[in-house]
Order: C-alpha cells, then structure tokens, then sequence
C-alpha cells in the first residue's frame, strides 16, 4: 500500500469539480480564488474540530461536506474572526458541522464564534453545483 493515499469520498468530490472549467467557475462566483484552502469535514464533525482546521490558514476558506447520502456537496465560504464584528455567542462545541451548514443556507450569511475564537467569524452558504450538461438532460426529458 506504500505510495497510496486514502482520500474521502467528500475529497473526491471537491478534487472533481475543482477540476473541471465550470466547477471552478461556479465557485469563483461565490467568493473562491485559486489557492483558497478547502476544509473538508465530515457532516457530524464537531464545529470546533472543522474550525480548528480553519484556524490554521487565517484567511478566508471554503469548507466542504457531503450530506449524509452522500449525493449533495455542499459548501460554505467562511471568514477569518474579525474584530471589526460584534461579539456573538459561542457555537456549543458538541455541534455538528452540519448545524452549521443548516443555519447558513437558512439565513444566507451567519455570524458565529467557536470557543477558542476572541472574535466572531462569517458563513456564507454557497448554492449547490449543478452541471450544465444536468441541466440540459433535465430540461430535455420535460
């Protein structure tokens, strides 16, 4: 097994559409830049865990996570904590990620701060990919 990695299927998904022009682009659209770190979590990951990860980089990152049936990709564009915010109320350690990811796409943009963090930090949730090419098929089969 020397010389093999061990990806997870989340990993896949997020190497495939970053590969592909339209993917990138749609990304783009929603606050990627080439270069942009990619958290990839887990959906019952505890926050604080993912936010760890996010912590290293100190810019803004997009973190990743399937759903639990493994078909929906989703996204979430977050900003380093920034003083310039008020001070919200720490998100309960014992969260899952997924939470997380729920409040965004239900509000657009969601202020939050994890228990290590001084500052607060923004979610935005990005909208699901889907490719032209699905689109298309689906618009023919009406």
């Amino acid at each position: 097994m020397s010389g093999r990695m061990v990806r997870s299927k989340t990993a896949e998904r997020v190497a495939e559409l970053l590969g592909s022009r339209e993917g990138r682009s749609h990304l783009s659209e929603h606050g990627w830049i080439r270069g942009m770190p990619v958290i990839i979590g887990q959906v019952n990951e505890p926050v604080d865990d993912v936010m760890g990860l996010v912590s290293v980089h100190n810019c803004p990152v997009l973190v990743a996570i399937l759903d639990n049936q493994g078909e929906r990709l989703r996204f979430i564009h977050v900003s380093p904590p920034n003083d310039a915010l008020e001070i919200v109320e720490e998100t309960p350690a014992h969260h899952p990620i997924c939470s997380l990811f729920e409040l965004a796409e239900e509000h657009g943009m969601l202020e939050f701060r994890v228990r290590y963090w001084a500052h607060t930090a923004v979610a935005n949730a990005l909208p699901d990919f889907t490719p032209k090419e699905q689109v298309q098929m689906t618009m023919l089969r009406r």
